[in-house]
């Protein structure tokens, strides 16, 4: 596929707006709060577990510690865990994939307890629990 001029200047110009809208200046792990610390260029600086990352959740403080920062300031990226993170989806409250999102908020979901998720469960007990899987 040809890259015309017309390509070029359109996706210069989308990169152009989500700089203004938010870029990193600089990255770093705080091991005393162990934290990933992200300074964007408007001066505002996140502070973000690794845990709620995805690719870091298990990462040692050493490969934490080695973070590169893209070009354009919009990605981060770990070279030792070969993860990257969009740094204007962090905003959003993005930490990962939609499928690692989904997995982490259904994993939250099956730990919560309440008296709705208490009466379902024992209504479904009393018609004779969760079918049994089927062997074939």
């Amino acid at each position: 596929m040809a890259i015309t001029d017309d390509t070029r200047q359109h996706a210069e110009a989308r990169l152009a707006a989500e700089r203004d809208h938010a870029h990193a200046v600089s990255a770093r792990y705080d091991r005393r709060t162990k934290r990933v610390i992200v300074r964007l260029h408007t001066g505002l600086e996140l502070s973000i577990p690794p845990a709620l990352v995805e690719g870091l959740a298990d990462a040692t403080p050493e490969a934490l510690a080695e973070i590169e920062i893209s070009p354009s300031g919009l990605g981060l990226h770990w070279p030792q865990l070969d993860a990257d993170v969009y740094v204007p989806a962090l905003l959003e409250g993005q930490f990962g994939s939609r499928q690692w999102m989904a997995r982490q908020l259904g994993a939250a979901g099956g730990r919560s307890r309440s008296e709705a998720k208490r009466h379902a469960s024992r209504a479904n007990g009393a018609k004779g629990g969760r079918p049994r899987k089927v062997q074939v």
